[in-house]
């Protein structure tokens, strides 16, 4: 899918150029500061080549990219960053590579998926007047989403956190409870650790603008307050990181103490027979006169030594609480 979008009375216009891509020719209309290109076709990448003169490479957004070749500058004027953008959704969060190109005023995206972040700055740029002015306002903004996109799914760690903490830490945490508590737990710790890489990757690519030096005072203040909001989620994760640790170690402390329970049945069960079981032996030895023959009561008498001797370890353990 391609999409060109223009400044239309200081408002983003956007519209697909599927007719003009089958016509081979652009409409008379004001130059592009964005088109966007969301798993574009040889098809659509042969029109952008045609039309602005700029070559999309198939390998634009390979993930296997050597990390020096994430911000360049081609000796033509092209200005090439690569970034990745954050997507957080219930199945599976991720992060997916995004090739920006900025080029005579205009700003090419090329990625394999539709973002939610490109999504919210589409829909702010249609209703608020002179929020964008040019390519670089376009980017910019789009970092500043970005950021924004990655606090909102922060928040939604610590909700998520604080019903994982309501039920760890109330009284009486079963095998099944625990189980379902590690799962969320590991899943919000990896959604922590893509926010975090994702708040990384968008410093690193404000930061190279800023010293490129292709901002002009208005966008290089913006830039400052971008990375100042990422700084403070920097904090954030960190303190997310931790909580996410102790709650782990809780819920694994009580899977322990859940095993020990049953170990502890098992040891005072063997400890209680085993005085049982060395009269039974005793009594079972051949002796050459056996006293239950000649006592008529000598096996009552061992069977009720044996009752005694399994009873009397287990008001020894009763006293000490062991047993509760």
């Amino acid at each position: 899918m391609l999409n060109v979008f223009t400044l239309e009375s200081g408002r983003l216009a956007g519209r697909s150029v599927q007719e003009e891509i089958e016509r081979l020719t652009l409409p008379e209309k004001p130059r592009p500061v964005w088109v966007d290109m969301e798993a574009p076709t040889a098809e659509e990448k042969a029109w952008v080549a045609r039309e602005f003169g700029l070559s999309i490479p198939d390998n634009i957004v390979d993930d296997d990219l050597e990390e020096s070749a994430r911000f360049y500058e081609e000796d033509n004027g092209e200005l090439h960053i690569r970034s990745d953008f954050l997507i957080d959704d219930d199945v599976t969060p991720r992060n997916v590579r995004v090739a920006f190109i900025l080029w005579r005023q205009t700003l090419f995206s090329v990625h394999a998926e539709d973002l939610p972040v490109f999504r919210l700055l589409r829909l702010r740029a249609r209703r608020i007047p002179s929020l964008i002015d040019d390519a670089k306002d376009v980017l910019l903004k789009l970092y500043d989403a970005d950021a924004e996109y990655s606090a909102d799914a922060l928040e939604g760690i610590y909700d998520s956190l604080e019903a994982v903490s309501a039920s760890v830490l109330k009284q009486g945490v079963n095998d099944q409870a625990a189980s379902a508590a590690l799962s969320a737990i590991a899943k919000e710790e990896d959604l922590n650790g893509r926010i975090r890489r994702n708040v990384m990757d968008t410093r690193r690519a404000v930061s190279f603008m800023m010293r490129s030096r292709m901002l002009n005072a208005e966008q290089f203040e913006e830039a400052r307050q971008i990375l100042r909001d990422i700084d403070s989620l920097d904090s954030h994760t960190t303190f997310l990181f931790d909580k996410i640790n102790f709650l782990m170690n809780a819920t694994v402390g009580f899977i322990n103490i859940n095993q020990n329970k049953i170990i502890k049945i098992f040891s005072v069960a063997s400890v209680a027979l085993l005085p049982p079981t060395l009269i039974a032996s005793i009594y079972g030895m051949n002796f050459r006169f056996m006293p239950e023959v000649e006592w008529s009561y000598g096996y009552p008498f061992a069977l009720g030594l044996m009752v005694a001797s399994v009873a009397a370890p287990f008001i020894y353990f009763r006293h000490k609480g062991w047993l509760r």
